[in-house]
């Protein structure tokens, strides 16, 4: 019988999740040397990465059912294929057709990382799988800066590119290590109708993920370009980039791992991560090198380090419904992300760039805010999770509580 050991098959699922958002990331990093081989204005620019982000929200609602009904290693297949695909026309010059298909792709990555991490992990280590989750949007920046940094220079944009397109095919040959992640018959618990004060917190916390990633993705798709404005070099800017990835996956990883200790305190810690967010911003907005390097580590790290809590705590707010929780969160997440680099192209065009990072600032607060508000509507949390044996895993109160577990005990998997 096939091991129920889900680790490498979140091992899987975080390098898809990866590979997914790699094209976006990877035209954003060479900003600069493609809008002046393609002619492309920084507000047409912009509008490309927002497609691709808008294609990754509007899907969500399809790609939630795919999720819950197509086996796990089929869909990391096609995210990677769509990946890599996405990157090679992106080096021919058809961004808009590369970040469609690119964005399809990443519409499947939070309602299968959901699903995955609802159905297979351990109660007591949610928060921490959800955090491997969340590092893969931390690491995704990594590979891109590291080729601004020391390919575009030398070879070209298009080159640079084209070699980032070897990581989805690499991450297509771990597909296959999902299998043991899914139970038999493989699909989401019906939903059932719940208490409108839930559905008013989902709709608080999907703005307030909107809300907050309109600023850290500003920051985060035009890296570079914000570093350059403030006095550092393409080459040390791209290095930042990467130097800040991976601060970001560190403190996901930290911030998983303690708190599935307190996992009430989930939506209390995404606030406080999403208000350093905004004190990365202003930094940022000063527009000297010295508070750039302060700000982007906050912005980066921080400011956007809280995705994995917050799926943790709506997939906890959901049980059983792994898809729709991950679902929920990505129409805020790629819904501010569709919004931010276009707005952020135009805005700055207009009014500076340092303007518009300080009003992007403003609107991770905003978000900040909504997120409170949802939490302080779901009221206080008396129930605390099952305890955990030596190996991380808890005894379910009762099986909605636990459906993997129910379906996992019927049989094998696939």
């Amino acid at each position: 019988m096939m091991s129920l050991n889900p680790w490498p098959g979140m091992g899987a699922v975080v390098a898809t999740s990866i590979a997914a958002m790699t094209p976006v990331f990877g035209v954003a990093a060479l900003a600069t040397p493609i809008e002046h081989g393609t002619g492309l204005s920084a507000a047409g620019f912009g509008l490309a990465l927002s497609v691709f982000f808008a294609v990754s929200a509007l899907g969500a609602p399809v790609a939630r059912r795919v999720a819950g009904r197509v086996p796990v290693p089929l869909l990391l297949a096609f995210m990677n294929v769509a990946a890599g695909a996405s990157l090679l026309l992106a080096a021919t010059g058809a961004l808009v057709v590369a970040m469609v298909i690119g964005g399809v792709g990443n519409a499947l990555t939070q309602p299968v990382a959901g699903r995955y991490v609802s159905a297979r992990v351990p109660q007591g280590r949610l928060s921490l799988a959800t955090g491997l989750v969340s590092a893969a949007l931390g690491a995704a920046p990594l590979l891109p800066g590291l080729l601004a940094a020391l390919v575009a220079g030398p070879y070209g944009w298009r080159t640079a590119l084209m070699v980032a397109a070897v990581f989805p095919v690499l991450s297509l040959g771990a597909a296959p290590l999902a299998r043991a992640g899914v139970a038999a018959g493989g699909g989401e618990s019906v939903a059932r109708p719940r208490p409108a004060s839930v559905r008013r917190v989902l709709v608080l916390w999907a703005l307030a993920a909107g809300l907050a990633t309109v600023g850290s993705n500003a920051v985060a798709s035009y890296f570079v370009q914000i570093g350059t404005h403030s006095g550092l070099s393409t080459s040390v800017a791209g290095l930042m980039q990467a130097a800040a990835s991976i601060v970001a996956i560190v403190v996901r990883l930290v911030a998983g791992g303690l708190a599935d200790r307190a996992p009430h305190r989930n939506p209390a810690v995404v606030a406080v991560m999403m208000l350093s967010g905004v004190a990365g911003l202003t930094l940022i907005s000063l527009g000297v090198p010295a508070a750039f390097m302060a700000g982007a580590v906050l912005a980066v790290a921080g400011g956007w380090g809280w995705t994995g809590l917050l799926l943790a705590a709506v997939i906890r707010l959901l049980p059983g419904e792994g898809a729709r929780a991950g679902a929920t969160v990505q129409i805020g997440l790629f819904g501010g992300a569709a919004v931010a680099p276009f707005a952020f192209g135009a805005a700055s065009t207009a009014f500076g760039i340092s303007a518009t990072v300080l009003v992007a600032a403003g609107v991770v607060a905003a978000g900040a805010a909504s997120l409170i508000a949802g939490a302080r509507l779901q009221g206080p949390r008396t129930e605390s999770p099952a305890p955990a044996d030596s190996r991380g895993r808890t005894e379910p109160r009762s099986r909605s509580e636990a459906p993997a577990a129910g379906l996992a005990d019927r049989g094998g998997v696939r």
